[in-house]
Order: structure tokens, then sequence, then C-alpha cells
């Protein structure tokens, strides 16, 4: 499998924080545990890049990892769960609203669905938000090893007609996915 040297840049809290940089970046939309830091993890062919965990809304900053000089991937804290105050999340939306729609580096956004559920209110919510400003989206349908392999074509389709746009199947154990991902990003990138 192809895969891209990558390395931690650094973590931000808000648009001011985040790394002087001219790559192209990604940032990664999805419910908490959907499977954003196990994308990175692949495509880098580095298990112990991004740290996963099986407690949703660990990821509490937007974390930023440039792979080969190529392009950049904020990873952004999980919607949908976290144990933290209304407060709190007030402040992560604004923040996260801040960078997203500022920061000029942006190619594509990277919204990431559970293959397992349907496509949940929050996953709604978030598209509806990104095409409300316009901006550019892509889905990654994550945990594609948790169904049967003859339904993954079939939930890639439900998942394009309903959100439109490119669609990629992914699995963190089976790299066979992961391939025309990263080729789709990189001619992003040109």
């Amino acid at each position: 499998m192809k895969s891209l040297n990558a390395n931690f840049v650094i973590s931000a809290e808000k648009l001011s924080q985040c790394p002087d940089s001219v790559l192209p970046e990604f940032p990664l939309l999805g419910r908490s545990n959907v499977g954003k830091s196990s994308f990175i993890n692949m495509i880098s062919n580095n298990k112990k890049l991004a740290k996963t965990s099986n407690t949703p809304g660990k990821t509490r900053l937007i974390n930023f990892f440039n792979f080969s000089d190529k392009f950049m991937i904020a990873d952004l804290p999980g919607y949908g769960y976290a144990k933290v105050s209304k407060e709190a999340q007030g402040k992560w939306q604004k923040y996260l609203e801040e960078y997203l729609l500022n920061r000029k580096q942006i190619k594509s956004m990277i919204q990431f669905i559970d293959a397992r559920h349907e496509i949940q209110k929050n996953d709604y919510q978030m598209r509806e938000w990104v095409e409300a400003y316009n901006l550019p989206v892509i889905t990654v349908v994550t945990k594609t090893d948790c169904i049967p392999r003859g339904q993954i074509q079939k939930k890639v389709s439900e998942v394009k007609k309903i959100l439109g746009g490119e669609v990629f199947p992914f699995s963190a154990e089976d790299s066979f996915y992961c391939e025309k991902t990263i080729e789709y990003l990189l001619n992003l990138c040109q």
C-alpha cells in the first residue's frame, strides 16, 4: 500500500495558534469515536501517530499532522459526545467555526460516517452547516470491517445518495481502501 511519512506538528485550540504553513489542509469532521485517529494512523502506516481511544471525546484540540510535506491533516474534536460542560462545548464550537471558515489552507473537509449505523442526526447537522457555507467536503465511511464485505458497496452507495459528493470506504483493519483515498487527497493538492 502507498503510505506517506507523517509526523505530528502541533495542537491548537484556536485559529491564531494554528501552524504557519502553506500546505493544503484537510480537517477531519466526525462523531466521537468514528475512527478519525485510526484513519490518520492507517494512511501514515504508523499505528501510534494519532492516539486512539475507546472513550469518546478524548480529542479536545485541533491536532495537526504533516504528511510528507504534501498536505496537512487537522484532527478536530469529535461532535456528539463529550463529558464537558455546555460552556466548554460552546467555546469549542466558536473556535472550530472560526478555524473552518477562515483557514485559507483548507482544501476540503473530510466527514466520517460509521458504516455500522444509519447516518446520525448530528452527522446531518454537520453536513448542513458545511453546505450552508459552501465548503468543499468528501465523505469517508469508516469501520467497514465491521459489516459484511458484500454490504460495503451498498453502504457507500447509500451514503453517496444521501450526502452526495465523493464517498470512500475505510477500514483500520484492511489497507485495501486507503490507496484511493490517498490518491484523491494528493490530486486535490495539485
